[in-house]
């Protein structure tokens, strides 16, 4: 790539991921440095299954961000492959982000992950998030308490509901990146395909509108996506997988009402997405104990994303 004369600043580039426990804010995070909703985000653990890997572009360089499942413990085969996502995403990494929440006690949940961190060679970056939740006079506070539990290449407070002190993060985070090549085009914002985005983008929407038992349960698979002659509409037939038949009454709710919810408030979001008028049609189908097969596991997109 033409970088022009040799005065002007080195280009840099590298691959950060984002760890945290579950709920921290990590996807909200990555959506408010991109400028525009990749990952989905909810009050639910487990909100994100797979690598989310997202592109930021300006003239300084290329940040490639991963988005990871939050640690935790597993209690299934998805939640194993969940955990070997985040560890296999460390491994090779230019620095990874740490989000908390905005505290001066650090909970036995925290200390797992200082204790995988103090392991890993690779610069770890805490970011605080939620600053617009508490008095900014105990921010400092929150830095000193962490500060003593590990070596931080820096720290950096934000709300990325608010967007507050996310440009300085981006800054911070260029600042620790090496000289390096653009990775992807300046317009790419991520590496997933629109199929995937859209079959999440319905799973976020069960995950905010049903019961708290059945979210962890649920798959979204896209079994059409095809834009009309013309380009004025697209077509997308999709199923919602559950474990249970007494969950599927549940996503299909009292006439349907449920299942008309969740495919009205995703169809706007892929709308947006697409920029393109969507035509959504949703079934629900039940897979008893499917976060237990590995070939369903993978049969619904849950893979490692090296293979």
């Amino acid at each position: 790539m033409e970088r022009g004369n040799a005065n002007k600043t080195a280009f840099r580039s590298g691959f950060v991921a984002l760890i945290g426990r579950p709920n921290v804010g990590k996807s909200t995070l990555m959506n408010r440095l991109i400028g525009q909703k990749i990952a989905i985000t909810s009050n639910k653990p487990q909100t994100t299954r797979n690598q989310i890997r997202t592109v930021f572009t300006d003239e300084r360089g290329q940040i490639i961000f991963l988005d990871t499942p939050g640690i935790h413990k597993a209690r299934n085969k998805l939640g194993e492959y969940m955990a070997e996502v985040t560890e296999n995403t460390l491994r090779d990494v230019d620095l990874i982000l740490w989000l908390v929440e905005p505290s001066d006690y650090i909970g036995a949940g925290e200390q797992a992950i200082i204790e995988r961190l103090s392991g890993i060679s690779t610069p770890v970056m805490l970011v605080i998030n939620k600053i617009d939740k508490v008095k900014k006079e105990d921010i400092l506070r929150f830095i000193d308490a962490y500060r003593k539990a590990l070596d931080f290449a820096a720290i950096v407070p934000v709300s990325a509901l608010k967007g507050e002190n996310t440009d300085d993060l981006t800054d911070t985070i260029f600042a620790y990146l090496p000289e390096g090549p653009q990775y992807y085009d300046a317009d790419t914002i991520t590496d997933q395909p629109e199929r995937q985005i859209a079959a999440e983008m319905i799973r976020e929407k069960a995950l905010r509108d049903l019961e708290d038992e059945i979210p962890h349960g649920v798959a979204v698979l896209i079994d059409r996506m095809k834009e009309r002659e013309g380009g004025t509409l697209i077509d997308i037939d999709a199923t919602i997988v559950c474990e249970r038949e007494s969950h599927k009454g549940i996503i299909i709710g009292k006439q349907g009402a449920m299942l008309k919810k969740i495919g009205t408030e995703a169809r706007r979001d892929i709308e947006m997405m697409t920029g393109t008028k969507i035509n959504l049609k949703l079934w629900v189908k039940v897979k008893e104990n499917w976060r237990d097969s590995d070939v369903l596991i993978r049969n619904y997109g849950y893979r490692d994303p090296e293979e």
